[in-house]
């Protein structure tokens, strides 16, 4: 990514080199783009002492930066293996592009399919997580989508060497660079989000004020979350030692991660038996706790919670315990403090996890697992661009599916509206045809057909 900046004649002829880049992408075989894929995959192996160079760069600049920034910037040997594996695993996903979602029979030689199609070009904005690059990336390409970056300034050296490893891939097997560009600062970024016309779907990744100021604006859609305020429920009849185990990995697994725990729900009758052995558990282990007042009845070394606690998302080993009533109260508290993320139940009450799976609004719900593992790779989607919270085109993690849209292509012949229409009226058949739903033998390179 450039340091440079751009003046808005610029701007726009990255953005409409990223258009035409679209185009070319959403036309070629599947195999090609997993090609591309499988050949960063391989970049990212050869180049890893280039690019951890460049990332102890970014660190050394970045010591001033809070703990959780700099554990999200670091990157390791294993952090480029992980990146190198979410890459391998979305080129071995099948071809999302093509695919026939309908097929249906409107009357005799009229047949109407439903082919699923590229968003177009994305513009995904992100804070100091260089791994985000290559995910977003990967996944843009594998579904025929372009892509305009915008990473953290923390971040700029491992961004530069990571974009340079994917325009390196695309150019070898011979794809537009121009299919994932690097937007050099946020004016630029403030331009697209005033052209609709070159731009189909800003995607930000990071804190609630850089979700919530993008969304404010622009009129292009935006996909994301802006707090990840995620709740683990104890219930009466949650196993001890589950519950434990349960809340330390979803707090101390990755702290910093937005599917971490936040606050844990205790139910009073459960308290006496759970808080003690939290406490015992998880402060040992540096964890801050912070407990309601029934909390600290019981625990008094326990800090106290403040309302601000119930909406905070810490990103940090700092966690809020209240002992709520029963279920309805743990309910309503999700409800009135929950950010639509991810919440867990822990519970060997079938009818009660049943009910808190029914009832509880969020892309993300639980039953005896972790909150971290609301995630795209876990989720056998390869990676994912970001999650979210909202509850139209996508929600969740957001894999291919996610950045995908889709076309009606209409067979006919010679069919006239105006047969179908008056006293004489021909009557429609609306006979859905069997058969795989899949690749359309019409449109992907790949089918043989």
């Amino acid at each position: 990514m450039t340091d440079a900046s751009l003046s808005p004649l610029q701007i726009q002829a990255m953005a409409q080199a990223a258009r035409e880049a679209s185009r070319r992408l959403a036309t070629t075989s599947g195999a090609l783009r997993s090609a591309v894929l499988r050949r960063l995959a391989g970049l990212l192996e050869a180049q890893a002492p280039a690019l951890l160079a460049a990332n102890a760069e970014d660190v050394a600049a970045g010591g001033a930066l809070p703990p959780a920034t700099l554990q999200r910037l670091k990157l390791d040997d294993a952090k480029l293996a992980a990146m190198a594996q979410g890459v391998g695993a979305v080129a071995d996903l099948p071809d999302p592009l093509h695919r026939v979602q309908l097929h249906r029979e409107l009357d005799e030689g009229l047949e109407l399919t439903r082919v699923a199609c590229p968003l177009g070009v994305l513009c995904v904005v992100f804070e100091a997580r260089p791994d985000a690059l290559i995910q977003i990336s990967a996944l843009a390409l594998k579904s025929g989508n372009a892509v305009l970056l915008k990473g953290g300034r923390e971040a700029a050296r491992s961004n530069a060497a990571l974009l340079a490893a994917v325009r390196q891939a695309l150019a070898e097997e011979g794809l537009p660079e121009d299919a994932v560009q690097g937007l050099p600062d946020r004016e630029a970024v403030a331009a697209l989000l005033q052209r609709p016309d070159l731009v189909d779907l800003v995607i930000p990744r990071g804190s609630r004020e850089l979700v919530l100021s993008l969304q404010a604006a622009t009129r292009i859609p935006v996909l994301g979350h802006a707090d990840g305020i995620c709740h683990m429920y104890l219930d009466a009849a949650a196993d001890t030692a589950m519950a434990v185990a349960l809340v330390r990995d979803a707090k101390l697994q990755y702290p910093a991660a937005c599917n971490a725990v936040e606050t844990v729900l205790i139910h009073r009758r459960a308290a006496a038996r759970l808080l003690p052995a939290l406490v015992a558990d998880l402060a040992p282990r540096g964890v801050e706790l912070r407990g309601c007042a029934a909390c600290r009845a019981l625990e008094p070394a326990l800090a106290e919670a403040t309302d601000a606690d119930w909406d905070t998302e810490y990103g940090a080993p700092i966690l809020a315990l209240k002992i709520v009533e029963d279920l309805d109260g743990a309910l309503a508290h999700i409800r009135a403090h929950g950010s639509g993320h991810t919440e867990a139940i822990v519970t060997e009450d079938h009818a009660a996890a049943s009910r808190f799976l029914a009832e509880v609004d969020a892309a993300g719900v639980f039953h005896n697992a972790s909150t971290r593992f609301a995630d795209g790779f876990r989720y056998g989607f390869g990676a994912e661009v970001g999650i979210s919270t909202g509850r139209i085109h996508a929600r969740g993690p957001v894999g291919l599916e996610g950045l995908l849209s889709y076309r009606y292509l209409l067979l006919g012949h010679g069919h006239r509206v105006e047969d179908y229409s008056g006293p004489a009226a021909r009557p429609f058949r609306h006979r859905d045809l069997g058969g795989d739903l899949g690749n359309d033998p019409g449109g992907d390179p790949d089918s043989g057909v």
